[in-house]
């Protein structure tokens, strides 16, 4: 029998719980690997292996290098390649602490040589917009991973439920019409799969979140998805209240008339993400990346259009076939490609706003040459 390996994730931790009981009630021969880093101040990372009748076995992994995080890795694959050659495993569910991240133990696992069959994120919709809105930093929150950990709670949360393409969604009597659309806004492209409340009670034939645990997963693929030169954004969407902006221009930002937008901006929605130009920077693709009333604003490297020909057989297919399908004649793949995901979105203000921190007219026929001598205002926040 060959072992398949479902990562699934949340900060929601009674709806991962709930999502983790239905898996193995649903899928024969399942087991779950959970790493509790809550421990991890006093040295150590327990682990607990379960199936559907209760612990099976129970160990602990000392810090690696004063990192929890380190620890889970080095104790992950050993463990899932005891239950692999044991041969009496279908399914395991690695079931991860609650600030830990998906797409970082999905290529470890896939590292490792196992096959990652599915990456879950499970959510209770009625927490989605707090966590969002949450910019304390895990470890005021009791979740950080290291001491060195310096994520807050919603740009972990948000790369929890963008990585995924299958969320396992809780049926939350507190979730309203505005959550559930939310949700939806946020990760369009998600399979969404109801989980109930709380687990089953009993064993039953597989469901759809058993089907989603075990139908395949692309970690290559998945990581490609993640970066800013080729992430799949969300849609323009209106409903129940809540409004997805998509707003791509060809001119770059005037560096000085963005800095000074940016704390307006960035509380402007509950979640921000995309690709950036600026002017005093043309060849260089900006990430930014919002949530929490934080933006994390950092350099992707050069725009394809800044290297040479002979260059681009180094970067990705995926890469390049997404900068065909946005090339303009004049700039190529430089572009501004933000989109604001939120309740309440002054949609109009907010797109006065950006519109009011690109190049004027004169400035944009001045030319490259004159942009880069602009005052580099975001040196600080690239850290240059």
């Amino acid at each position: 029998m060959s072992l398949s390996v479902a990562v699934v994730a949340g900060l929601h931790t009674a709806a991962r719980t709930a999502a983790v009981d239905r898996l193995l009630a649903e899928v024969p021969g399942s087991v779950v690997l959970h790493h509790d880093l809550a421990a991890a101040a006093a040295g150590t990372v327990v682990r607990t292996v379960r199936d559907r009748h209760g612990v099976v076995s129970t160990g602990e992994t000392p810090l690696v290098d004063d990192c929890a995080c380190c620890a889970l890795r080095e104790d992950l694959v050993p463990e899932l390649r005891r239950l692999a050659d044991a041969g009496t495993t279908r399914l395991a569910v690695v079931e991860l602490w609650d600030s830990v991240e998906p797409k970082a133990m999905a290529e470890v696992i896939a590292a490792g040589g196992l096959t990652v069959t599915s990456v879950i994120t499970a959510v209770d919709p009625a927490l989605v917009l707090p966590y969002l809105g949450n910019g304390d930093d895990l470890a005021e929150a009791g979740l950080a991973a290291a001491a060195t950990d310096r994520r807050t709670v919603a740009d972990t949360f948000a790369r929890q439920l963008e990585y995924a393409p299958v969320l396992a969604v809780a049926d939350s009597p507190e979730a309203d019409d505005e959550d559930r659309e939310l949700l939806a806004q946020l990760h369009p492209t998600a399979r969404r799969v109801p989980i109930g409340h709380g687990g089953p009670a009993g064993a039953h034939a597989p469901g759809p979140l058993a089907r989603a645990a075990l139908a395949g997963f692309d970690v290559e693929a998945a990581a490609a998805a993640q970066h800013p030169a080729c992430a799949l954004l969300p849609q323009e969407a209106d409903g129940h209240g809540v409004s997805t902006l998509v707003w791509h221009r060809r001119r770059p930002f005037h560096p000085e008339r963005l800095y000074a937008a940016l704390e307006d901006l960035t509380c402007a929605a509950a979640r921000s993400r995309g690709r950036f130009w600026l002017a005093d920077k043309p060849d260089v693709l900006l990430h930014w990346d919002a949530a929490g009333g934080a933006l994390c604003v950092e350099s992707a490297g050069p725009w394809l259009a800044a290297l040479p020909e002979a260059a681009w057989e180094m970067v990705p297919p995926v890469r390049r076939a997404a900068a065909a399908l946005d090339w303009h004649p004049r700039h190529g793949d430089c572009c501004n490609h933000l989109v604001f995901t939120s309740p309440g979105l002054d949609r109009d203000g907010l797109a006065h706003l950006l519109e009011s921190c690109l190049l004027t007219d004169a400035e944009y026929a001045a030319g490259r040459d004159s942009w880069r001598k602009l005052p580099p205002a975001f040196d600080t926040l690239l850290e240059v």
